[in-house]
């Protein structure tokens, strides 16, 4: 939850400054604000196509307003709206907290108020928020006031439309058109949630309504940089033991991609996971943080320690080893739990590594012509995940365009992996660090013995110029064709091959696929059937399952 609401942090930050200052001359009284009175400030709030998580981004949108800028805000729905009435209605009944019977009502209450009785009307809201504005300045006594509170002594009723293309053109502009000739009575701001792009307001109102609004564009982040950042910060982190094998992972993101956009279910299929992870996985009781995880080895009971044996990864381990040590890991307990306990060590120390030289590869490949690996990491972690990926088509193709990186790039790349690498939680990149910093230093050197290869080159060109013979030329001509063609590599081309190299060594040494790793069925999830069979639709085959076998629903 807390990672959801850092997404659109800085896009709600955004709208409260919007509107923390839409009304500040409306509450001052400037005349700048009498120039532009009939105009009604208008957010345009751009959310995305085909992305299921409007309503949830809407509502937070609605909370963060509430808590910082205003208590007075209405949602509100095109299936709700068919009219001015019903608009007016909902308007008015979310804003007062009450229902308000619009059936009674004829088309004239909608813009006009009797005195008698108050109706759904322009003019009624008016004379509600100024009862209630002028209750709350009698509450709170003037010489209190200062200027941090001066927002909340005319604070903007704020209207949100939430789904703003279903509307209709004559209810919109209906609704604009009367609420800008009220504007100079009391602050109104409007939040238009759109899916598709900004151009379907000039498309739904025509200039003489779409001129009465002061329209500023939002525009939140596309869905996969936010499936970039969940995966970012849920599984390539060693702060939450959990982790997903490559199977499982990918039909969360195919789901993603290929089915709905949608951010909140990613979340909950993680969450899926987890739950069946715990529930049919005897030993997850280990997957946790590594000191808890010491202790409850401790308590291994002896049936949980031929779990431990049962697994294929752990008997692969075991056959590794001298016969002496398997009949101990195979009859001794407390040899186990001794075991169990490096392994354990082993194998967060491969996550910590993993994930470092993970991200540093990714600086390699991800600015390579056609991305061979893929552009986000997610795809590299996937590739990884699968097989040994420097066994890959794809890798090599990526070590040869690596091999014709510029200068310039290659710096660059080296100074982003030192900062990944000193930044890591990993102990063993302390080499590694000093090494790329060598690098770093070797190009240096080589910049500057270029400025005096320079002038050398500019000096021979010169003495190549004075030679005027026939002979004499042709000659040159013909030692400069026999030099390129047994031209050897430069100091510079030598330099970027140990680079690549170098990384390369990295690759193979740190990111070996998880599956690989003693024990990794602890930790991981990779059960993408049993997934699928949650999240995938199948209608029939639902049905021929709960009257075959209704217990499997029932359970």
């Amino acid at each position: 939850q807390r990672i959801q609401e850092d997404l659109n942090k800085q896009l709600f930050d955004n709208l409260v400054c919007f509107l923390s200052r839409s009304h500040f001359e409306f509450q001052e009284k400037t005349a700048k604000w009498t120039c532009r009175s009939r105009e009604i400030p208008a957010a345009a709030l751009v959310l995305g196509v085909n992305v299921t998580d409007h309503d949830l981004t809407l509502k937070s949108v609605s909370e963060v307003l509430q808590n910082n800028v205003t208590p007075y805000i209405a949602l509100l729905e095109a299936k709700g709206c068919p009219d001015i009435k019903n608009l007016m209605q909902k308007l008015m009944g979310q804003l007062m907290n009450c229902h308000i019977d619009v059936g009674s009502l004829d088309d004239g209450d909608c813009v006009q108020v009797s005195q008698n009785r108050i109706h759904c009307s322009m003019t009624s809201l008016i004379s509600w928020y100024k009862s209630v504005t002028k209750k709350k300045d009698a509450e709170t006594p003037s010489k209190k006031r200062t200027s941090s509170s001066r927002l909340w002594l005319s604070p903007p009723v704020v209207v949100i439309f939430k789904d703003m293309e279903s509307f209709t053109t004559k209810v919109l502009q209906d609704f604009i058109v009367i609420s800008s000739q009220h504007s100079h009575e009391f602050p109104l701001v409007l939040v238009f949630g759109i899916a598709t792009s900004p151009m379907i307001i000039h498309s739904l109102l025509p200039y003489s309504v779409s001129s009465l609004l002061c329209i500023e564009l939002f525009q939140s982040l596309s869905c996969k940089e936010h499936l970039s950042t969940i995966i970012d910060k849920l599984l390539l982190t060693t702060q939450f033991p959990f982790k997903l094998g490559e199977k499982a992972l990918q039909v969360l993101i195919n789901i993603f991609l290929y089915h709905d956009f949608s951010v909140q279910n990613f979340i909950k299929g993680f969450q899926l996971c987890m739950v069946e992870h715990f529930y049919s996985e005897p030993l997850s009781v280990l997957c946790c943080q590594l000191e808890e995880a010491k202790r409850r080895i401790n308590s291994l009971s002896h049936d949980q320690c031929e779990n431990i044996r049962k697994l294929p990864s752990f008997r692969r381990y075991v056959e590794c080893q001298v016969s002496e040590k398997q009949i101990a890991l195979l009859t001794e307990d407390s040899v186990l739990k001794e075991t169990v306990r490096k392994l354990l060590e082993d194998l967060d120390a491969y996550h910590e590594n993993y994930i470092a030289v993970l991200r540093c590869l990714h600086v390699f490949t991800s600015s390579l012509p056609k991305f061979p690996l893929g552009k986000q990491i997610r795809e590299l972690h996937c590739a990884c995940l699968e097989n040994q990926v420097w066994e890959t088509e794809e890798y090599e193709s990526s070590l040869q365009l690596a091999r014709m990186l510029n200068k310039s790039d290659l710096v660059t790349m080296l100074q982003q992996c030192v900062e990944i690498f000193v930044s890591s939680s990993g102990n063993e990149f302390d080499k590694t660090v000093e090494k790329l910093k060598e690098f770093l230093t070797q190009f240096q050197k080589l910049e500057a013995e270029a400025f005096q290869e320079q002038d050398v080159s500019v000096s021979s060109q010169k003495e190549l110029q004075k030679k005027t013979d026939l002979y004499h030329l042709q000659k040159t001509l013909l030692e400069l064709k026999e030099s390129r063609r047994s031209k050897k590599l430069t100091k510079f081309e030598m330099l970027r091959f140990e680079v690549v190299d170098y990384i390369d060594s990295l690759v193979r040494r740190y990111l070996v696929p998880a599956d690989h790793k003693t024990l990794h069925e602890i930790v991981y999830f990779n059960t993408a059937s049993v997934l699928r069979g949650h999240l995938n639709a199948a209608p029939r085959i639902a049905l021929h399952t709960a009257l075959n076998n209704p217990y499997c629903y029932l359970k």
